[in-house]
């Protein structure tokens, strides 16, 4: 399944999946489309041109159509990229219920909620692996501390704080700033300096896009 929607927009939602049993040739390919439209919760779609289709309606009918001849391993391309919040969580159920059901689904996405799903990780950046492993293997193997801290101003605290010995990355979450670094004592003589000003730390857990970030920072682009 690649990014992009790759059927064909000019035709129905079951005429697509139609094409597609027909080019597998499927036994039954009747039963096998109408299997297909329930599975994904199309049917009530099923006449609606898919170019008609929101991004998320889309994807589904292009889950649908990869599904159709029953495979072991299912490849996705950012699946969920440019769909909404609501489109992405329906989506995510349905790979979960897949995986669950026993196949195997190896996925591409910039998105570290949904890297979080996976059972396995790998890194991979400018072509090269930089680690793979679970969500915990991953996170250790960066050695990373993080600090968060809200307060006034935390843009120009971020830009302050920034190349100071220790800092490794400093990084807007939401209202909150995460400082980290993998030298703990390098990284708190760092913040000591700004432990008042109205300033409140927390040392919290390294997330998976504070791992990211640390990997992608000590990779070389080979351009």
């Amino acid at each position: 399944m690649t990014q992009k929607f790759s059927f064909y927009e000019d035709l129905s939602i079951a005429e697509n999946l139609d094409f597609v049993a027909r080019v597998y040739a499927l036994p039954n390919r009747r039963d096998a489309v109408q299997q297909s439209l329930e599975k994904l919760s199309l049917k009530e779609r099923q006449q609606q041109l898919a170019g008609s289709l929101s991004g998320g309606w889309k994807q589904r009918l292009a889950l649908a159509a990869c599904l159709i001849h029953e495979p072991k391993l299912l490849l996705l391309d950012e699946p969920t990229a440019g769909v909404d919040p609501k489109a992405r969580r329906d989506f995510w159920e349905q790979i979960q219920d897949l995986a669950t059901q026993g196949l195997t689904i190896l996925i591409t996405t910039h998105y570290m909620d949904e890297a979080e799903r996976c059972n396995r990780l790998a890194y991979i950046a400018y072509g090269n692996l930089l680690i793979r492993g679970s969500v915990r293997e991953v996170i250790a193997y960066t050695h990373l501390k993080t600090w968060s801290v809200s307060g006034p101003d935390l843009q120009k605290l971020a830009h302050e704080l920034r190349g100071q010995p220790g800092v490794e990355q400093a990084v807007a979450f939401g209202k909150l700033l995460h400082i980290s670094g993998s030298d703990a004592g390098a990284l708190e003589s760092a913040i000591a300096p700004y432990r008042k000003g109205g300033y409140e730390w927390k040392q919290v857990q390294s997330g998976l896009e504070d791992a990211f970030i640390h990997l992608m920072d000590a990779s070389r682009d080979n351009y």
